[in-house]
């Protein structure tokens, strides 16, 4: 059977020329000077087209809104992008996607698109792949959003690092409640001088676990002091130099809320080499809750990022719009919890 069979006419959207021809890939062709397979080609992201005419025909797919029928000519797959897998929270996530597709009989693939590869994959083997839809814990600029419209392949982010068209299907945390929480459970056991280390400026779910620490303390009549706010990369290394630097205040912090739970072990690492016993001398906080924070010594107070459960609500996210339904809504966030431990305890008189 030709590539283009399955492609069923589509009204022209915003497109110029003749507005009662409906749009095919035939029309296309026809349009970008060139033959039916090649458009079909570009479509179906194969190879053995120039950059020339493979960037003409995706311009005319845009400008005249052709959109595959939902469905049509892709693998019964849920394609699941990283940018790294080393991190811990990685598990947490597959199971969650795995959980869900398990249950629709669809199989599941993991892709890396690693930052610092020497031959990074691209969106090009991702469409050639042809997944049902494509779930990206990777953040997607809007080129590559582009290009898996242009190919008719649902997507959804998983946990936005910046804002997104208000268009752009996701799945969240309460990242500001759960900052805030971690803030009002310190202030509530009496600490006043409770500092933070936040994560980089740029990624949205760190700035909003930020501003929830510092509606708490407004909430406590508390004043956001800047020299107890540090930001730093989210790893136990950076968390256990910026940890260094609030210690060695000559009003140190009694308390301290991290962005995540690698600067908090890094903090553990800080208060070992002061000589502070945790939580007799320093309460810390963390944020995600990952496996291994319930076994450290004493077991980590952090805020519950219920990953497994975000993964499951993407997952069917995806799945519904890969079947070319409609999703009763686009945009969601799961709610985060706080899970008190033994790290915390009230401030020293």
């Amino acid at each position: 059977m030709a590539d283009h069979a399955a492609d069923g006419p589509v009204e022209k959207d915003g497109g110029q020329g003749d507005s009662s021809r409906p749009v095919t890939i035939a029309y296309i062709a026809e349009s970008a000077g060139v033959s039916v397979p090649t458009v079909s080609k570009v479509i179906n992201g194969r190879s053995g087209v120039s950059a020339d005419t493979r960037a003409r025909v995706e311009a005319l797919v845009n400008e005249y809104g052709y959109r595959r029928p939902a469905g049509a000519g892709r693998n019964n797959v849920v394609e699941l992008v990283f940018r790294e897998l080393e991190h811990m929270w990685a598990v947490e996530i597959i199971r969650g996607v795995e959980q869900v597709a398990r249950r629709h009989g669809v199989g599941v693939m993991v892709s890396r698109f690693g930052l610092h590869d020497a031959e990074p994959p691209t969106w090009d083997d991702t469409v050639s792949r042809r997944p049902s839809c494509v779930l990206s814990v990777a953040q997607l600029s809007e080129a590559e959003r582009e290009q898996l419209r242009a190919k008719g392949i649902p997507f959804v982010v998983f946990d936005p690092a910046t804002e997104l068209p208000d268009d752009v299907p996701f799945v969240g945390a309460t990242n500001w409640s759960g900052g805030r929480a971690a803030t009002r459970h310190l202030t509530a056991l009496g600490h006043r001088r409770i500092a933070m280390i936040s994560g980089p400026q740029d990624q949205l779910y760190c700035c909003a676990r930020l501003d929830g620490y510092r509606s708490a303390l407004r909430s406590a009549g508390l004043p956001a002091d800047p020299e107890l706010l540090v930001h730093a990369p989210l790893t136990r290394e950076d968390g256990c130099a910026a940890a260094r630097s609030l210690l060695a205040l000559p009003d140190r912090p009694t308390a301290v809320f991290t962005a995540n739970d690698l600067q908090a072990l890094g903090v553990y690492q800080a208060a070992r080499e002061a000589g502070l016993r945790i939580p007799d001398d320093l309460s810390v906080v963390g944020f995600d809750d990952l496996p291994v924070v319930g076994w450290v010594d004493p077991p980590l107070t952090t805020v519950h990022q219920p990953l497994t459960e975000m993964a499951r609500a993407a997952t069917e996210l995806a799945l519904t719009l890969g079947r070319g339904e409609e999703a009763p809504q686009i945009g969601m966030e799961i709610a985060t919890t706080l899970t008190v431990r033994a790290s915390t305890a009230p401030p020293r008189n």
